[in-house]
């Protein structure tokens, strides 16, 4: 559809702290359509009165009453308006938001779709609120731009707040407009993309305006696990805004021009006296990086759009449909390569050498092709997509890099979520296992991690997709457990050679097991040192290796590393028809 719009916009005023700037208009409900249970019912967009009391949206001519008006001139008086509604206010909010380094909210859809696949609704809505002023600066749209279109061939519907109306507040039919995209989303089972780009409520508007953010958070609970729901922070996403975006199923923002936050640096100033800034409290580093809030941390706004393309290419429309079949050029024959070859030299001799668990999980996928996800969050994790043999799944990695991949409260959430996920939208998962076990400290004893690791133990478990768990090195403890254990309901668990299942590694466990016989040797005035060497390295072998677990069924195989490919493929293959069901229950109860 054009882009058009004609009635000169208003003065924006961008909204503080989680408000609405004064300054503004808004709309009445959508076009000849029946507003939301709990809304009062308003007239049709094509005959609100136009701004300022002209006849018309947008002050276009309108015929009159009793007048024998033509077809061509009912069409003549549409074209007015639809250029009224669209085409002039994007012109005005060009020329603003590409002074701030932004593009508008019509230009943000089509960067998202594909080309001449946006179909525009409620373009003529405006707000019917008479306080303050707001009468009598009526604007089209409302401030955010809702409709549907195509990424890749594929439906999604969208929708873009627009930050030159009213900051991008939210007032009742701006709610109104993003609830019914929503609706429909879910109706016909197709994801749904929020681009966020405003300042919270509408303050003039009073709760009229911010019941619509419990309508738009019930919709996205209702939606949750049925279709994807991705949320782009643009701009700023204040107060109630924010929890839009919390409720989707990723976050993206792009650095230096978003933030999210509840309470705004001039707020917290005046009420605890810290000093902080946008970037700093709420900015999308802060967000990727300390918070855990985002998903992805964007260059720009380009690259947003970009992460967003492949992030849905991985996805199904619904959780009723599988995922996408994606071939990256010729599927590699079920041999081993040059490549494959590569991994039986990754682990070093040393069990305190790290290695990069990335270079496994590339060899297993498609091309080498990984799309992280939270990448800058919880780090001794790793979380994503890929394909294997054309088929989306989904990745879950210890990172020996970071941390030795021990487990904390931070990385057990990250990969709860993730493992989730991929549940709730038919996607097999990997786990890759090199975990020395869980963090210790009191830090994470008093902030929880009993209870925000048994998260990761409660996905894993009620998950009923496809389960593949490799263990390339360590598997200690509760953390083996965790980690997509054989017990927790894993389909298909393979060990390397070098994996070390075991309550803890050799060297603790000959502290505790051989402490008197330790004694005695000191005692004799003996060496020490390599009484315990000799003792770690018997436990070594009779514990600390894959044999025992492979004996009692705890692995299905012990693999070469070079294999890894080629087993994972014969076991994806083999579950793409599997069958699994809970329970029934209302819901479970998540130790949140």
């Amino acid at each position: 559809m054009t882009h058009a719009a004609s009635t000169p916009r208003t003065q924006d005023v961008a909204p503080a702290d989680g408000e609405s700037s004064p300054g503004t208009p808004a709309p009445p409900a959508f076009d000849g359509s029946v507003a939301p249970a709990g809304t009062g019912s308003a007239p049709g967009a094509g005959g609100a009165p136009g701004a300022a009391g002209t006849p018309g949206a947008g002050g276009a001519p309108a015929a009159e009453a009793g007048s024998t008006a033509t077809t061509r001139s009912r069409l003549d008086d549409f074209r007015a308006r639809h250029e009224a509604a669209t085409v002039t206010p994007e012109a005005l909010a060009a020329e603003k938001q590409h002074a701030r380094g932004k593009k508008t909210a019509r230009e943000r859809i089509d960067a998202l779709l594909d080309e001449g696949s946006f179909v525009e609704l409620d373009a003529f809505a405006k707000h019917r609120s008479v306080n303050f002023g707001l009468e009598k600066k009526r604007i089209a749209g409302d401030g955010v731009v809702v409709g549907h279109g195509t990424v890749d061939g594929r439906p999604v519907a969208v929708y873009s707040q627009d930050f030159t109306v009213f900051g991008g507040s939210l007032g009742e039919v701006h709610g109104q407009k993003i609830t019914k995209v929503m609706d429909l989303a879910l109706r016909t089972g197709v994801p749904l993309v929020g681009i966020l780009d405003g300042g919270g409520a509408r303050i003039q508007e009073g709760v009229a305006g911010l019941t619509q953010f419990a309508e738009i958070f019930r919709r996205n609970v209702a939606a949750s696990g049925v279709i994807p729901q991705i949320s782009l922070i643009l701009g700023p996403s204040a107060g109630g805004a924010v929890y839009s975006p919390a409720l989707t199923d990723f976050i993206v923002m792009a650095d230096q021009t978003s933030n999210m936050f509840i309470t705004g640096p001039d707020v917290i100033r005046a009420v605890t006296g810290e000093d902080v800034g946008f970037e700093e409290l709420g900015g999308a580093q802060t967000h990727n990086e300390r918070s855990g809030v985002a998903h992805h941390l964007a260059a720009d706004e380009d690259d947003a759009f970009e992460y967003v393309k492949q992030l849905l290419a991985y996805l199904p429309a619904n959780n009723l449909t599988d995922p996408p079949i994606w071939h990256h050029g010729e599927p590699l024959p079920l041999e081993v390569t040059d490549a494959d070859l590569a991994l039986d030299a990754l682990v070093p001799d040393s069990d305190n050498q790290p290695y990069d668990m990335r270079t496994v999980v590339e060899h297993v996928l498609d091309e080498g092709v990984l799309l992280e996800v939270q990448p800058l969050y919880a780090r001794n994790v790793l979380i994503g997509f890929g394909h294997v043999e054309g088929h989306p799944v989904g990745v879950v990695a210890n990172q020996p890099l970071q941390m030795a991949g021990t487990l904390d409260i931070n990385a057990a959430e990250k990969a709860a979520r993730f493992v989730r996920t991929c549940d709730a939208f038919n996607i097999p998962v990997l786990t890759f296992v090199d975990v020395p076990g869980f963090l210790p400290g009191t830090d994470q004893e008093w902030n929880g991690i009993i209870r925000r690791g048994a998260k990761l133990i409660y996905a894993y478990a009620e998950a009923t997709v496809p389960l593949v768990t490799v263990i390339t090195r360590k598997a200690y403890g509760g953390a083996y457990i965790v980690m997509g254990s054989k017990q927790l309901g894993a389909d298909v668990n393979l060990a390397w050679p070098t994996a070390q299942i075991a309550v803890m590694g050799a060297g603790g466990a000959v502290n505790i097991l051989q402490r008197g016989a330790l004694k005695k040797v000191a005692d004799a005035g003996g060496d020490v040192e390599a009484e315990r060497s000799r003792l770690t390295r018997e436990y070594e072998d009779a514990i600390v290796n894959p044999w025992d677990a492979a004996e009692r069924g705890y692995v299905d195989a012990v693999i070469e590393p070079s294999q890894t490919r080629l087993q994972i493929s014969r076991a994806l293959r083999l579950l793409r028809t599997k069958r699994a069901s809970l329970p029934p229950k209302k819901h479970g109860n998540i130790p949140l």
